[in-house]
């Protein structure tokens, strides 16, 4: 197993400050099923990249459901990040990153591996 391909706890984005400083200052797009809301800032002594998944209880009401998806949704993650984490290394820059489920239906992996490969694209594209 590479290292590239994990997804320390070291990524997450975690913190309300760091999380309300993201939602208030950053950019937002729609990738659907996802809306994904970025902040770029220099580089400090943190990770490169933090993450954060969100799937609304107003959605899904049961726990169970709304776990799979962030799983699906962090695992999609997970194999794509390296389109993203090469570029902003390159360019010297800290991203935080929010990933929420805007869809009121339950989709398969592939859809949203998919889509998850779109967002990453165009998050490097506004870089």
């Amino acid at each position: 197993m590479t290292k590239e391909n994990t997804f320390p706890k070291s990524e997450h984005l975690c913190g309300e400050i760091r999380i309300t400083e993201l939602y208030t200052k950053g950019d937002a797009f729609i990738s659907f099923p996802l809306r994904v809301v970025y902040l770029k800032q220099p580089l400090k002594d943190q990770e490169a990249v933090s993450v954060l998944v969100s799937v609304p209880k107003k959605r899904f009401k049961r726990a169970v459901k709304r776990n799979k998806l962030k799983r699906l949704i962090r695992e999609a993650y997970r194999l794509n990040k390296h389109l993203l984490i090469d570029v902003v290394k390159e360019k010297n820059l800290q991203l935080h990153i929010a990933f929420n489920y805007v869809s009121n239906d339950e989709l398969d992996f592939a859809t949203i591996d998919k889509k998850m490969k779109q967002a990453l694209g165009k998050v490097v594209e506004k870089l």
